[in-house]
């Protein structure tokens, strides 16, 4: 069985380290961990970066879509098809308003709880039925609640830098997880 982990991002330099790129981060950080992996690939087919490792006869993809994060959904659909991957076996790590900074959550078959990138995967997959690491960025004070897209296209205060490289590191021990 192959295995593919998605990070979600937007493409463009001017969204490095955001918190909406947490699954770009992550995924570099997954990438970079594992001298096995291959260097970053821009597969235009699919629409993404890849890295790729074989393990046991098991291939792992690693991806970062380029089509920006509302329409992840198209490349992600590409890329289960071509790699012929189950639904069961796709990983996807994305940013989440709705768990506090420094935790994360492990789950499959939930709605997209207003995630517009994880909203268009759903639409395209026509299903839910996938795995998703949902990384806690913290959520914008309720008077700025009305700017939660605004709050996700800024970076990380120092502080908050230190909480997330915090609970990367817990992740990436986590052996089953990845």
């Amino acid at each position: 069985m192959n295995k593919l982990i998605i990070g979600l991002g937007n493409p463009d330099s001017k969204y490095e380290k955001t918190r909406h790129n947490t699954g770009f981060i992550l995924i570099d950080l997954i990438q970079e961990k594992s001298a096995d992996f291959s260097n970053w690939k821009e597969d235009k087919k699919n629409q993404s970066l890849v890295s790729t490792v074989n393990i046991d006869g098991k291939k792992i993809i690693l991806a970062k879509p380029q089509t920006f994060m509302n329409k992840s959904g198209e490349a992600v659909q590409k890329l289960i098809s071509y790699y012929n991957i189950d639904l069961e076996d796709v990983l996807v790590i994305h940013d989440d308003i709705d768990i506090l900074l420094g935790e994360y959550k492990l789950q499959r078959e939930k709605s997209s709880a207003g995630h517009r990138g994880v909203e268009d995967i759903i639409e395209k997959l026509n299903s839910n039925d996938f795995w998703r690491l949902r990384i806690g960025v913290a959520r914008p004070e309720r008077k700025k609640m009305g700017n939660a897209a605004k709050f996700v296209l800024q970076k990380f205060t120092l502080l908050e830098r230190k909480k997330i490289k915090k609970v990367f590191n817990e992740i990436l021990e986590k052996k089953d997880l990845i």
